[in-house]
């Protein structure tokens, strides 16, 4: 993966560019996470690592990636104390991923060794959206981006498997993965397996999920 979708540059970017004032922090103790949630107002889950298949009671896959424990754990607290305030989530990538296993759902480890999965693995392409993903009709998504046929761009080999209980699929790519997922009930979430960070510049469609978590967070301060 490009070094810049790894780091905090084209996320701030993009935040900023949808209105919003990103801060970043460091991988710290899980008992920081609450702290952290109530003086901030939504949380992104970012790209990286691959997750934990501990977490999710599997088996490591001979082609796993490295992980990052201390980043499972910190994310995962994060997002517990983000949603116990009632504040919005949205998570990219890998972070679409450790959302869908903090609500109780299972990750493909190795995406290139599912029967008939496509590409999903397109660096080459850096960034650019050639990759079909259909958005289910009345999804958030599907509003943002006025329909429900996107293409993106692709950079991961984990996937999400069995949804979490507490998410709805609202995307899937044409041989059946999963590209996005919402809340069913509860505060603010939504998850894309694609890096709309990458893409939003030359394709401003894909600053939708910022703009989206842009107005979750402005919705509940009319609510606070």
């Amino acid at each position: 993966m490009r070094e810049d979708a790894l780091t905090g540059r084209n996320y701030s970017q993009a935040v900023a560019a949808a209105g919003g004032l990103p801060t970043m922090v460091a991988v710290l103790d899980p008992a920081l996470a609450p702290a952290f949630a109530a003086g901030h107002d939504a949380l992104l889950l970012t790209g990286g690592a691959d997750v934990d298949p501990a977490l999710f009671g599997a088996a490591p896959h001979p082609d796993l990636g490295s992980v990052d424990e201390r980043r499972d754990a910190f994310e995962l607290a994060l997002y517990s104390a983000f949603r116990a305030l009632g504040k919005p989530v949205l998570g990219i990538c890998r972070g679409h991923q450790v959302i869908n296993v903090a609500e109780g759902g299972t990750l493909h480890q190795h995406v290139p060794a599912l029967p008939e999965a496509w590409q999903h693995d397109q660096r080459d392409l850096r960034g650019a959206p050639l990759h079909p993903v259909r958005l289910a009709p009345g999804s958030r998504l599907a509003e943002a981006f006025g329909t429900t046929d996107v293409r993106t761009n692709s950079y991961h080999h984990q996937a999400i498997a069995e949804v979490g209980a507490g998410l709805r699929p609202v995307a899937h790519a044409g041989d059946g993965l999963v590209e996005a997922v919402e809340e069913r009930h509860g505060s603010w979430v939504l998850g894309v397996q694609w890096h709309p960070e990458m893409a939003f510049r030359e394709h401003p469609e894909h600053a939708a999920p910022f703009r989206l978590l842009l107005a979750a967070v402005a919705f509940a301060g009319t609510r606070a």
